[in-house]
């Protein structure tokens, strides 16, 4: 085997990622979402934040989460008071994810706190924590990338794709994500 067909076939053997006990860890937690939460009706948002602490997310008593949001580490998971996972959100929290009070992640959307770099030979892993500011809203299927942080009161539009930091009472809309106006509304705790 030549150095160069040696080269080719190592690409991807790089460390390992993960350890077993945190592989373990997320199927277990697979296996309870899926069993004890994934089919429940909303009114049971009490029961899924029980599950969620039991496995290490920080969650104010009054957050909601919906039995379909798919959430990948809870341990990495921090959820402010009022604050709102909507229906089928995916939440990739290999490094933390933070959501302030009040703010809302609308169905279908994805925050996304793990990427590979990629002028590494073997495409290891990076992952970056996503902040998510107070009265945030990101809307529909909307897309929230490593590292980003999303600003007080700002809104992220249905299917817009945020890569960068969004500047607080924003609206962003497209992809990649662009401030298309300020948001006029505020609030007496803001």
């Amino acid at each position: 085997m030549s150095v160069l067909d040696a080269e080719k076939h190592n690409a991807f053997a790089g460390s390992r990622s993960f350890t077993l006990a945190n592989i373990f860890y997320r199927v277990l937690w697979s296996i309870t979402w899926t069993a004890f939460a994934s089919w429940t009706p909303p009114q049971l948002r009490g029961w899924r934040r029980i599950l969620l602490r039991m496995f290490g997310a920080q969650v104010a008593p009054t957050a909601n989460i919906y039995g379909s949001a798919r959430i990948w580490h809870p341990a990495n998971l921090h959820i402010g008071d009022y604050a709102c996972l909507g229906p089928r959100t995916t939440i990739y929290s290999m490094a933390q994810i933070t959501l302030e009070p009040y703010s809302l992640v609308s169905q279908g959307a994805h925050l996304c706190a793990g990427t590979h770099k990629i002028e590494d030979k073997h495409f290891q892993l990076h992952a970056r924590p996503i902040h998510i500011g107070r009265r945030a809203w990101i809307a529909a299927e909307a897309f929230v990338g490593p590292g980003v942080t999303i600003g007080e009161g700002a809104v992220l539009g249905a299917r817009a794709c945020a890569m960068r930091d969004v500047e607080p009472w924003a609206v962003c809309t497209g992809n990649p994500a662009k401030k298309i106006r300020e948001r006029q509304i505020r609030f007496a705790d803001s």
